[in-house]
């Protein structure tokens, strides 16, 4: 699949995704506006019911429109009269059932004198239970002389009842939903790792054609007679296939390496070492272009020799890899604190910031284009961050583009 497809493949998706996401909103949001203005309409029709019992009853004249809506959850009802608690109460429980308005409510009956409101109380049109409710922070109106409020605490759950089928496909198409963006996701992440496997593939058989290509043309020249005459050309050409040998030995466990490490947890035999030896030992192999400097007064740490050996191997080699045409890479050990500080140095090409932790990803190499000049699998970083974690030290590193980059790694002191 193209990549220009996979990405009309995610925008669609995720289009559809979103569509269906506010078209779920949206309907749940009408619905609960369509509930709230029949709650309205019950409330008002039975509260006018209320005041026309209470004006026949005290034998007044009612206004046009008793009933007056202050907020979504409280209602002002003009009676002008006076009005009896347990009347009101009666005549409330009544008009709620008939219009079907089954919930808790506060009634607050105002007294002009005082203009406070005087009588509160919390009922409910389910049953008969009733306890006093607060009525200090309920609003007044200087409109009526005479007036009761009734309040609706508990609008939203009543607006809510019976919602549970909308609720539970919402909460379906919700879970489908999720599934879908996860498979998308798998879909892509297979992608990218089926990518990341074909360029190490192209990688790897490069990688080891060469050292391959180099041996067998040693080999060709070592087994001509005339080379037999020439000890200086026969030494050089011995050397090169030694030289290669070695080169393509460290290919191959690096791969092995991590290879092992994903098939199981990683083993360390773990013992004394002498770090500065380690370090010696390993820059011999550069040629003279490895720089030493290990200045930690107590060199000795508690840590795998192959696996510590491979990390100063990795970190010298991509020091050289990213390095220009007379590359310079400076080992140095040095103490600071408890820990002992192994910090490999260059003056190459550098990382840009946003790569910082990018590069330690597995087979991840700084993009430059299509331009491919360094040689590598991608993995050496990745096993260098394996490799520590697993000792639990910790791995640090300071990258400019232009100037160079540093890795420091800080080993506790035993």
């Amino acid at each position: 699949m193209r990549r220009r497809t996979i990405r009309w493949l995610v925008l669609l998706s995720a289009l559809s995704i979103i569509g269906v996401i506010v078209t779920q909103i949206y309907w749940v949001k009408k619905t609960l506006d369509v509930r709230e203005r029949q709650f309205n309409q019950r409330a008002h029709i039975a509260l006018r019911g209320v005041a026309e019992e209470l004006a026949r009853m005290n034998r007044v004249m009612l206004s046009t429109n008793p009933v007056e809506q202050l907020s979504p959850t409280y209602f002002l009802v003009n009676t002008n009269s006076t009005t009896e608690p347990t009347i009101l109460e009666h005549f409330l429980k009544t008009y709620f059932q008939k219009h079907d308005l089954i919930t808790d409510f506060e009634v607050g009956i105002y007294d002009c004198t005082t203009h406070q409101i005087r009588y509160g109380m919390s009922l409910s049109s389910r049953n008969n239970v009733k306890s006093p409710a607060s009525t200090a922070s309920w609003i007044k109106t200087d409109k009526y002389p005479y007036y009761f409020g009734v309040r609706f605490p508990n609008q939203v759950e009543s607006l809510t009842d019976n919602m549970e089928g909308w609720m539970l496909s919402s909460i379906v198409v919700l879970i489908a939903l999720s599934f879908f963006a996860y498979a998308l996701f798998v879909i892509l992440r297979q992608k990218q790792l089926s990518e990341i496997q074909r360029d190490f593939v192209n990688n790897m058989t490069h990688e080891l054609q060469t050292p391959i290509s180099t041996i067998r043309i040693a080999a060709d020249v070592l087994n001509t007679s005339a080379i037999l005459n020439q000890p200086e050309r026969h030494k050089r050409y011995v050397q090169i296939v030694q030289e290669e040998i070695i080169r393509l030995q460290r290919q191959v466990e690096t791969v092995l390496n991590m290879a092992k490490s994903e098939r199981r947890k990683l083993e360390l035999n773990i013992e004394w070492l002498d770090a500065h030896q380690v370090i010696e030992s390993t820059a011999r192999t550069y040629d003279g272009k490895a720089h030493l400097q290990l200045e930690a007064s107590s060199p000795y740490v508690h840590a795998d020799a192959i696996h510590f050996g491979n990390i100063i191997n990795n970190l010298i080699d991509n020091a050289l890899k990213y390095s220009s045409d007379k590359p310079e890479v400076f080992v140095r050990t040095y103490d600071q604190g408890n820990e002992l500080v192994l910090a490999v140095k260059d003056h190459g090409i550098g990382i840009a910031p946003e790569y910082h932790k990018k590069i330690f990803q597995k087979f991840f190499r700084v993009p430059h284009g299509n331009v491919h000049n360094v040689k590598g699998f991608g993995i050496g970083l990745s096993y260098v961050r394996q490799i520590v974690r697993a000792h639990h030290w910790k791995l640090e590193l300071d990258s400019e583009v232009g100037k160079g980059s540093e890795f420091r790694i800080y080993i506790p002191k035993k």
